[in-house]
């Protein structure tokens, strides 16, 4: 069987699937981790939220670099290979003696994570061959989007009860039974000859000025999100009567919300566009955001645990009804041939605003306070739709232009 032969099964996608199941859950169990590290590890809690800044800076500029030198690996190797990094990094997490150990696993982390999550959706295009490749894509993404929902409060609710080493050690066990699902549920000739796109073809696509304004939507948009949800146990913790596992209950209500999410902006693209969604999508992220911080500055501690939680269920639904949509719009505007490296572009570019949101959040909390870090992200989001809206004007301006000269 070679890379186009289309299989009977899609079976071996949901061994793809678990693997990005522990990718994202190790991605972002960390923010409801964060006080019990600092405390342990005796660090400040701004100092702990550098582990996701450096996480997700490490996954953005690493992801593309990686995958254009592993080029000319054999696919279903390189899946073993980086899934098995994956899972000793998370053991070398769990072992950390100090903070600056724990540090450098997080970076292997996202060197192993980013070579990991692009191969699996290569792959799965592979596997089901053109006909099915929409669902492959939906089975294998839906890792990340259970993870979302399900292994990042779960993560906390662990690391609640047993401390924060046993998360990483439960992410380690979830990556080693995937890594042992693609040893022995992947045919050897899956992925050979599948090609790779080279660093001066990403570049080349990211070079087309609507596609790069794109993608600092993504930016953007991924900023304000993370800028709160780097800091969203503590934001809670100081803002509401909840404190320890009751904590993990919000993150478990944003996950939810989330998964909704990802299902209402599908859908919605199919029937409005992606235009449609986007603009809605960032106004009420911009709304959630202005909500909580308003709820922390001027009500108190018992009222403002119901606002904080719609603003946290809003931001959930908005913020993951935008991603499908933004994916749509950049396939639209690079085509069939230039898709592939779009997508992977803008999961880069959205880890790279996830790194940026991160030590915006922490200047947040360093130079004003936990309360303003809903004002901070809400202007993200406002950039973002000013930003959506001038690529707007610039594509009517386009369309427009090509029709006068037609």
């Amino acid at each position: 069987m070679n890379s186009t032969t289309q299989p009977t099964s899609l079976a071996p996608l949901y061994w793809l699937a678990l693997g990005t199941f522990a990718v994202g859950t190790e991605s972002f169990m960390i923010a409801g981790l964060l006080p019990d590290i600092a405390t342990d590890l005796h660090t400040s809690i701004v100092a702990t939220g550098q582990l996701v800044t450096v996480f997700a800076l490490a996954y953005a500029l690493s992801s593309p670099v990686l995958t254009a030198l592993t080029g000319a690996f054999h696919r279903r190797t390189l899946m073993i290979l980086s899934l098995s990094a994956f899972t000793v990094a998370n053991l070398i997490a769990w072992a950390a003696h100090n903070y600056w150990e724990l540090m450098a696993a997080r970076i292997l982390l996202a060197a192993a994570a980013g070579l990991y999550v692009p191969g699996a959706n290569a792959l799965a295009g592979a596997i089901a061959g053109p006909q099915r490749r929409g669902t492959a894509l939906a089975i294998v993404n839906g890792g990340i989007t259970i993870a979302v929902a399900f292994g990042v409060p779960l993560g906390a609710f662990v690391g609640d009860r047993l401390g924060w080493r046993m998360t990483f050690a439960g992410v380690a066990a979830l990556s080693a039974a995937a890594t042992a699902g693609l040893l022995l549920g992947l045919p050897r000739s899956i992925g050979a000859g599948l090609p790779v796109a080279t660093l001066r073809e990403r570049i080349q696509v990211a070079r087309q000025p609507v596609i790069l304004m794109t993608l600092l939507v993504t930016t953007l948009w991924a900023m304000g999100a993370y800028t709160v949800y780097t800091y969203l146990a503590l934001f809670v913790a100081k803002t509401t009567p909840l404190h320890g596992a009751q904590i993990g209950y919000v993150l478990f209500t944003w996950g939810v919300a989330a998964a909704i999410g990802v299902f209402i902006g599908g859908k919605a693209v199919d029937r409005l566009g992606p235009s449609r969604v986007i603009i809605p999508c960032l106004s009420v992220s911009i709304l959630a955001f202005s909500l909580m911080s308003a709820s922390a500055h001027w009500l108190p501690v018992t009222l403002a645990l119901v606002p904080v939680l719609i603003g946290v269920v809003a931001w959930g639904v908005a913020h993951w009804s935008f991603y499908p949509a933004q994916q749509a719009g950049l396939i639209n505007l690079a085509g069939l041939r230039g898709t592939p490296i779009a997508l992977s572009l803008n999961a880069s570019f959205m880890y790279l605003g996830f790194s940026l949101g991160a030590a915006l959040g922490s200047l947040t909390l360093g130079f004003t306070s936990v309360n303003n870090l809903g004002w901070t992200a809400a202007l993200c989001e406002v950039a973002a739709l000013i930003l959506t809206a001038s690529i707007g004007k610039h594509l009517v301006r386009a369309q427009n232009g090509a029709v006068t000269a037609a």
